[in-house]
């Protein structure tokens, strides 16, 4: 099993600015618009280089969707941005008339997202977003796990056309991945080959399966661990031929239960052949204040869940 470390912990947030800078500086056509969160959304060197690409559209949400479409029919790439429960179930009526319905070529990037918001609490927690935006059609849904990865998908979401949710989070994580990577939206990354149980993780469960691969390692037990940083389209191809190996899975994901990664991969599995699956993520409840590192703990979103459930789906074969 290939050993990941690292040296410095950063936001996927900070990704995602470093991000915005670069294509500040390669790319004419993007807009960065933010709802009254500039800092939250690292937005600032973006701005200080490029001011007259940018629009501070206040607490707005709505209208920041609206606005964001008719960009798009200008010919420019807006970056509509805040936070995850403000971008997604607050505006879900704009996204779904005035960006997905149309294809209409609008990014949605939302930091702030799950539960490690931490101490903000339940009202900012959102944990179904993942669900509603998979549900529309023609929206690509993007979920990154580190700092390099969220900068490399923020610049290949640029050159794609068409709507995307970009979903990203707040508290510090481990940079593992690489500095130079090349991101590309559908296509599954293998972390790790294994034989005897697939876990498919997203954005920062990534990183909490890998711990639990080398936990798993030290029993003797050989986990194959994938990122699915990419939630629509699926890499089906990469899950089923996963499964097929290793004959049981478990996925994991800081969301609720219903209708994210796990039930993606579930829906697959039942229209080509089912193996027992474990899930790793809320289970149909609010969130609450706390440290990222205590909610993760109550919510069972740590390595030693992914452990547990990898146990147990082994012991289902």
């Amino acid at each position: 099993m290939k050993k990941y470390t690292f040296t410095e912990k950063k936001d996927t947030r900070s990704g995602f600015g470093a991000g915005m800078q670069t294509l500040g500086q390669t790319n004419p056509n993007v807009v960065a618009m933010c709802a009254d969160l500039v800092g939250s959304l690292k937005l600032d060197a973006f701005i200080k280089e490029n001011p007259e690409r940018f629009i501070q559209c206040g607490i707005s949400e709505a209208n920041m969707i609206g606005m964001a479409a008719g960009l798009a029919i200008g010919g420019k790439i807006p970056f509509a941005t805040t936070f995850a429960n403000f971008g997604s179930g607050r505006v879900y009526d704009q996204i779904r008339q005035s960006v997905a319905y149309s294809d209409k070529n609008v990014k949605i990037a939302v930091s702030h997202a799950g539960l490690t918001l931490g101490e903000d609490g339940a009202t900012h927690q959102i944990l179904e977003d993942l669900a509603m935006m998979r549900a529309l059609p023609n929206m690509t849904v993007i979920n990154p796990c580190d700092y390099n990865q969220t900068k490399a998908a923020t610049i290949a979401v640029a050159e794609y056309h068409g709507p995307v949710y970009l979903r990203f989070g707040r508290p510090v994580v481990p940079i593992f991945t690489d500095a130079d990577q090349k991101f590309e939206i559908g296509k599954a990354w293998m972390v790790n080959e294994g034989t005897d149980v697939s876990i498919f993780a997203t954005g920062h469960l990534v990183w909490e399966a890998i711990q639990a691969g080398e936990m798993l390692e030290a029993e003797g037990i050989n986990a194959e661990i994938i990122n699915i940083h990419t939630i629509k389209p699926l890499d089906t191809k990469a899950i089923l031929k996963s499964v097929a190996k290793t004959k049981c899975l478990v996925s994991a994901e800081e969301h609720q239960v219903a209708g994210g990664l796990g039930s993606a991969i579930a829906e697959t599995l039942a229209q080509n052949k089912p193996y027992p699956q474990e899930f790793i993520a809320v289970k149909d409840s609010f969130g609450e204040s706390g440290t990222p590192a205590q909610l993760m703990e109550k919510y069972g979103l740590t390595a030693k869940d992914i452990v547990a459930a990898a146990k147990r789906a082994i012991s289902r074969k």
